[in-house]
């Protein structure tokens, strides 16, 4: 890796980490002030999780994939402004307000997250793109490790609307990265028509992401909750348990950094095997210890599926059409996982938080044949 590969991959380390480590905070902190601050119902938490990524979804599917290069490069900064500029505002929310501020954030991260995965596959090396994805992937899983145990600290001493002041230099560091961020040649009066639902690798990536979106989408909502209600645990004490979970999922990513994988059916079968057995593990848990042995677990498969989904992406797609395939790819991953909450809130109302995670294992194995499925047509 030369000089300037190496700068910009301290770039993408930068924007990324600080990306994902306060908009994670966001994500794990909110669904706590909802139930405890605000008095919400479950329903309402899961309204309230799914409105940041349905705003995700609309930034990301229905703006940011119709956009030429260079006015993308203009909205991307934009957006990593009024990110940073939103994010110290929830610290003054309340049951009204919380809902704009929530929206607002999540259309900045649609517009932000699938340029940096296109920014970061931007090497013609394939060994060199692929690593890039890598560290990408471990730059997200090195915040969320990072993130709740600042978090936690943090909470031993000030509330949970605080901690969004002292996570505020995060956003900041997201507006100022973005100037530096790269973004691909195109010709301008060029539109690439990309058909990437037929693209069996794109089917493999959806598929692969979908299998642990909905455990995934449940531990982030309602995670935190149930170890408070079941285990007793403090608020403090809840959010580190997250730092626990991502720890796995970094070690993971790590080795898909420096040892990225030429045959992806490794990964996949080791991500669908650990998802199940977590999952399974968390329903029987009647301890916290317990509860923390399946977060370990589960963190594995977190750790794998979305590097594995992206090398996939870009071992599918040429360069100049990248960019959409990763819009849509984002897109729909969003826009899945927007109504995720509202869906396990719904079951989590009828039948608690503990049989909620024994019904996604089904639908697990579902989205694990349908990537099976479409392995047979590579």
């Amino acid at each position: 890796m030369n000089r300037r590969t190496l700068i910009y991959a301290v770039i993408i380390v930068i924007i990324t980490f600080s990306l994902r480590a306060s908009n994670n905070m966001i994500i794990t902190t909110l669904p706590l002030i909802a139930k405890y601050y605000f008095h919400f119902s479950s329903i309402l938490i899961g309204v309230i999780s799914s409105l940041a990524m349905l705003s995700a979804f609309i930034a990301s599917g229905l703006i940011n994939s119709r956009l030429t290069s260079s006015i993308r490069r203009k909205v991307f900064i934009t957006s990593a402004i009024i990110y940073s500029t939103v994010f110290p505002l929830f610290y003054f929310s309340n049951p009204y307000n919380v809902w704009l501020l929530t929206s607002l954030v999540g259309f900045s991260l649609g517009m932000i997250m699938p340029n940096i995965i296109t920014s970061a596959g931007l090497f013609q090396d394939q060994r060199t793109r692929e690593r890039m994805l890598s560290l990408y992937t471990l730059a997200l899983s090195t915040s969320l490790i990072i993130g709740p145990l600042i978090e936690s600290a943090i909470l031993l001493k000030f509330t949970l609307f605080q901690a969004f002041i002292f996570f505020s230099i995060l956003p900041a560091l997201v507006a100022i990265s973005s100037l530096l961020v790269k973004f691909p040649e195109e010709e301008e009066n060029e539109r690439v028509k990309v058909k990437v639902w037929k693209n069996p690798g794109f089917r493999i990536s959806i598929f692969l992401n979908l299998m642990y979106a909905l455990p995934f989408g449940t531990l982030t909502t309602f995670g935190g909750i149930y170890a408070v209600d079941s285990f007793h645990a403090s608020y403090s004490l809840a959010t580190a348990l997250f730092g626990m979970f991502f720890a796995t999922s970094f070690l993971g990513r790590l080795m898909m950094t420096i040892l990225p994988p030429r045959d992806l059916g490794l990964p996949i079968w080791i991500s669908a095997s650990l998802t199940i057995i977590g999952l399974s593990a968390i329903f029987l848990s009647n301890s916290l210890i317990l509860y923390i042995i399946a977060l370990i677990i589960l963190g594995i498969p977190h750790g794998l599926t979305y590097p594995t989904s992206l090398i996939a992406l870009t071992r599918s797609f040429p360069e100049e059409e990248r960019n959409v395939a990763n819009s849509y790819f984002s897109a729909t991953m969003t826009a899945f996982t927007s109504f995720v909450p509202i869906i396990i809130s719904t079951i989590v109302n009828s039948i608690g938080i503990r049989y909620s995670f024994a019904l996604l294992i089904p639908v697990s194995l579902a989205f694990f044949i349908g990537v099976l499925w479409n392995e047979r047509s590579i």
